[in-house]
């Protein structure tokens, strides 16, 4: 059985697969495109400008599970949720459960840690409009699989949106773990107890700022979804 410095050392290995992929030209291209272009307000900034690899803490038992980078958020700073005001929402609502160590992240290099959780997504480089193609979803399964194979000790998983729900059930699909994706629909707050042991699946809207600038999503909201996986934890 592997130990907890065996599994940290392969998700460490697995994030440098990550950083070096280049699988889908689209991808690819505009990633590369906004970092060199970059935003009038970060032109001081060296972008990332690579696939952002996902980070937290390998004992997590919470799992958070977005889309994909943002173009001048995490293309940027080269960090998951970070550097726009998607994480700005995000990382309050977890620091605010106990999860983040602090409530805001601006950089890779800031000090914020993950505490009892990791943050994922099933699309690793920033697509164009924030929509990865069907087969671009594909070609960066691989790496969202492994990580939950590295991640033995998630209870709660927080899908981040329609589009995370999904990728994840077309992944518990394909194992043959449940039987219907239609089965576990998209609403905000719903919680679906899975069967074979697989764990609790918890979804949010996304925050993005169309969602928190409309009121879709707001910060109660967001702090409440935490608030409940906090609870399910053994």
């Amino acid at each position: 059985m592997a130990t907890k410095r065996d599994r940290a050392q392969k998700l460490d290995r697995l994030q440098q697969a990550v950083i070096g992929c280049r699988m889908c030209p689209r991808l690819v291209a505009h990633r590369e495109e906004i970092a060199a272009t970059k935003r009038r307000a970060y032109q001081d900034w060296d972008y990332w400008g690579k696939p952002v690899p996902s980070f937290g803490d390998p004992e997590a038992r919470l799992l958070v599970v977005g889309l994909a980078p943002g173009a001048h958020g995490a293309n940027r700073t080269g960090r998951m949720f970070t550097g726009d005001s998607s994480g700005d929402f995000l990382y309050k609502a977890l620091f605010a459960a106990g999860f983040a160590s602090k409530p805001l992240s601006t950089d890779r290099r800031d000090g914020l840690r993950l505490l009892d959780a990791y943050i994922t997504a099933p699309v690793r480089c920033a697509p164009p409009d924030n929509k990865p193609s069907r087969e671009e979803f594909a070609a960066c399964r691989p790496f969202f699989e492994r990580e939950l194979d590295l991640l033995p000790n998630v209870q709660v998983i927080v899908a981040l949106g329609r589009l995370a729900l999904d990728s994840y059930l077309t992944l518990l699909l394909d194992k043959a773990l449940i039987r219907r994706r239609s089965d576990y629909p998209f609403s905000h707050g719903v919680c679906y107890r899975l069967p074979s042991g697989q764990p609790a699946l918890l979804c949010s809207y996304h925050p993005s700022r169309q969602n928190t600038q409309t009121g879709v999503l707001t910060m109660q909201m967001l702090q409440s979804i935490f608030d409940t996986a906090r609870q399910m934890l053994r």
